[in-house]
């Protein structure tokens, strides 16, 4: 099936017919062996029934390009810190030694916060002088939705690069608004078993006649959010 859309597409460009960046781009694809869109296959379908004659075979569903897992780093906990009361100076009758050992209880002070800050810790010292060690909070809650692109703004025949997570299972709806609301674009994707998403999509055609803001959105039956893009005519 790739070969008959190899042949196709070495067909196209030597009569040069259509894009031929996104051709070139498609047979590379094929050459080495890399996925390639339902999106970009229909396209060359078009062309070749179009300038070659012949209905091109090229409808076998392709697994969509796997984003590469991203790895969130781990929270440590926060220690708990022992902290360690010093025995009370034994009090002298000059008051040259009663400012050494205020010094020398003060100094073993500062060593304690030092240790204490160092954990991730703060320390909180109460009423009777005897340090307490408040904890920080680092736990992060992760999205449950996300959506993203491989560029902020494209032009006329850039190809869209959509990818992001989903912490229900099935599938997800997408699509593509243009700067007046309208609707110009959309796809169901099916969710991978990690709820990950991703698929192309190329700007131009019916409803890209302006340049703007375009915002995309993603919906799991649960919520929606988006993200928007500037378009270039």
């Amino acid at each position: 099936m790739t070969d008959q859309l190899l042949d196709d597409v070495k067909a196209l460009l030597e009569k040069d017919f259509g894009d031929d960046r996104i051709l070139k781009q498609i047979r590379r694809a094929c050459e080495n062996n890399e996925v390639i869109s339902n999106f970009e296959r229909n396209y060359v379908k078009k062309l070749a029934e179009k300038y070659l004659g012949r209905k091109s075979e090229i409808t076998a569903p392709v697994e969509k390009p796997v984003v590469p897992d991203v790895i969130l780093p781990e929270t440590p906990s926060v220690q708990k810190i022992q902290t360690i009361q010093s025995p009370p100076p034994k009090t002298f009758s000059t008051s040259k030694n009663s400012k050494i050992m205020l010094g020398i209880g003060g100094l073993a002070l500062v060593v304690i916060i030092a240790v204490a800050v160092s954990f991730g810790g703060i320390l909180d010292v109460t009423r009777d002088g005897t340090p307490d060690v408040v904890k920080t909070p680092t736990n992060t809650v992760a999205d449950s939705l996300t959506i993203q692109t491989d560029f902020s703004s494209y032009s006329t025949k850039d190809i869209i690069s959509i990818n992001g997570i989903s912490d229900t299972t099935g599938s997800v709806n997408l699509s593509i608004e243009n700067q007046n609301g309208e609707l110009i674009w959309s796809e169901q994707l099916s969710l991978k078993s990690d709820g990950r998403y991703s698929t192309l999509a190329i700007a131009g055609g019916s409803g890209w006649e302006n340049s703007g803001t375009y915002t995309i959105k993603v919906d799991n039956g649960v919520e929606t959010k988006s993200s928007e893009f500037s378009f270039t005519k």
